[in-house]
């Protein structure tokens, strides 16, 4: 392994701050909104369909704007990453490794997380390359960010279909963190147990794991 590629909800980021955001723009209560959230997950569904429920033709993109223009707007900070993130970067680095992150985020995430000024060699996001996951492209782009071989390459994220599963089928190795609901929810799942190279349940085991593969 020569290259590490990090996911970022729920894998560098705890999600908690944005989702309870939302669920106050909705004016529903949290708990209730997580568990809607919870629901369609646990069948496999794309997260943005949550919002279907609490308002029918919920436009995300409209809606986004909308709490951006009310100063409500996306919010990332330092204390929003999981503990174990600055150490684990920082050592995978020193061991060598090159790093970079990429996931489903908005273009404003990209400069939110710039600004934290990770220890990492590139960053990006679905919204800047104009391609999501789980779609082939976006992996071919994060080869090409990497610049070495897909098998070289370690994804590394929570989410079953989009990251572990869609990663494998593209070349690439992968790694499923068990946090967030995706990472608990499937950890034991059987695609999981088919695709991804390692289960893990900090980001502090990575480089051990990865040290020895090279």
């Amino acid at each position: 392994m020569s290259a590490v590629v990090f996911d970022v909800g729920e894998t560098l980021l705890d999600d908690t701050r944005e989702w309870n955001a939302w669920a106050d723009w909705l004016k529903v209560r949290r708990h209730t909104f997580s568990a809607v959230l919870g629901a369609v997950t646990a069948a496999g569904r794309d997260n943005a369909e949550t919002f279907q429920y609490f308002r029918p033709g919920f436009d995300l993109v409209r809606e986004r704007q909308l709490r951006e223009d009310a100063g409500l707007g996306e919010q990332i900070g330092s204390a929003d990453l999981y503990p174990d993130v600055l150490p684990s970067l920082t050592q995978l680095r020193e061991r060598g490794l090159w790093i970079g992150v990429v996931g489903n985020q908005t273009a404003k995430a990209a400069r939110l997380l710039r600004a934290l000024d990770l220890p990492v060699d590139a960053l990006a996001t679905s919204a800047e390359w104009g391609v999501a996951k789980p779609k082939k492209e976006f992996f071919d782009r994060v080869v090409e960010m990497a610049g070495r071989p897909a098998g070289e390459i370690v994804y590394v994220g929570d989410h079953r279909d989009n990251d572990i599963v869609a990663g494998k089928n593209a070349g690439l190795r992968t790694a499923l963190v068990r946090r967030g609901p995706w990472g608990y929810l499937w950890a034991n799942d059987p695609l999981v147990e088919q695709h991804a190279d390692w289960v893990i349940d900090s980001l502090a085991e990575l480089p051990v794991l990865l040290t020895a593969e090279r």
